[in-house]
């Protein structure tokens, strides 16, 4: 039977997470994997971050079809469809492509005034997904579709900037700009704090304080550590700085780690 390992695999993925996450989170993906099982009918996500479609992935196993996209190949939140195997066109992901128009000739607008926008409007940040711009005045946004009219009604304003929601064809999604860059830093030490340290410029006690605050993720995972050891394809957020992804390791001859990230700062830090 399916389930009959469902428990171990829960077991696991809470040893991953440890006491950073809530289990509401392994709960929730829980039900949605039980739902496609039981119901044999295919159950859509909402929208879920890579670290929270890991965690999904380990409970479903090779049990049920697994299925993700965030309306663009290069999206970061994604919907994940679960089915007893059916192949889906991109429709039943039920992704509405949102067009912000604004007078852009003379606003500028950006994706922390966007994102607050969305989130202080009512609704979930499950219900949207990636916030992208071509960096020539152009925004869009992912989100459910049941939720289209609601931010065509509700969203009238971000920030002081009158704005429209316009829907647009899956043709005419943006091609999102990369602000990121790359980076190279010598460490005598993989641990997170180290590492953090040494890119953010602040003090080790600084980092440990912002641990302490819930301002530091890996693999889109609150930490509640400073001693955590890191590796390859790892991804750091410290919030008001910015993100990085660990693209490689190497040693100098003095024995150091010569690590190569590419990074995404917030504007103040560039």
């Amino acid at each position: 039977m399916a389930l009959e390992n469902i428990n171990q695999r829960k077991h696991y993925v809470e040893g991953i997470l440890g006491e950073t996450e809530s289990s509401k989170l392994v709960d929730k993906l829980l039900h949605y994997y039980k739902k496609a099982l039981y119901s044999n009918q295919p159950v859509l996500s909402e929208f879920l971050n890579p670290g929270q479609r890991a965690v999904l992935k380990i409970l479903v196993g090779s049990d049920i079809s697994f299925q993700e996209f965030g309306g663009y190949p290069a999206a970061e939140k994604k919907r994940v469809l679960l089915s007893e195997g059916a192949s889906y066109s991109l429709d039943a992901f039920q992704i509405s492509i949102c067009q912000i128009v604004y007078p852009k000739k003379f606003v500028r607008l950006n994706h922390s005034m966007i994102l607050g926008s969305l989130a202080n409007s009512g609704i979930k940040t499950e219900t949207f997904g990636d916030i992208i711009t071509d960096n020539y005045g152009n925004w869009q946004f992912m989100a459910d579709n049941k939720l289209l009219p609601f931010f065509q009604s509700e969203l009238q304003y971000i920030g002081k900037t009158k704005v429209s929601i316009k829907q647009l064809p899956q043709t005419s999604v943006l091609v999102p700009a990369d602000d990121s860059k790359m980076a190279t830093v010598i460490v005598a030490s993989l641990r997170l704090d180290a590492l953090l340290s040494a890119i953010s410029k602040l003090s080790r006690s600084q980092i440990k304080a912002a641990v302490s605050a819930k301002l530091v993720k890996l693999n889109w995972f609150t930490v509640t550590e400073t001693n955590l050891m890191l590796q390859r394809d790892d991804v750091l957020s410290l919030r008001k700085f910015g993100r990085l992804q660990i693209t490689d390791i190497g040693q100098t001859k003095k024995g150091k780690y010569k690590v190569v990230l590419k990074l995404w700062q917030a504007k103040k830090y560039r």
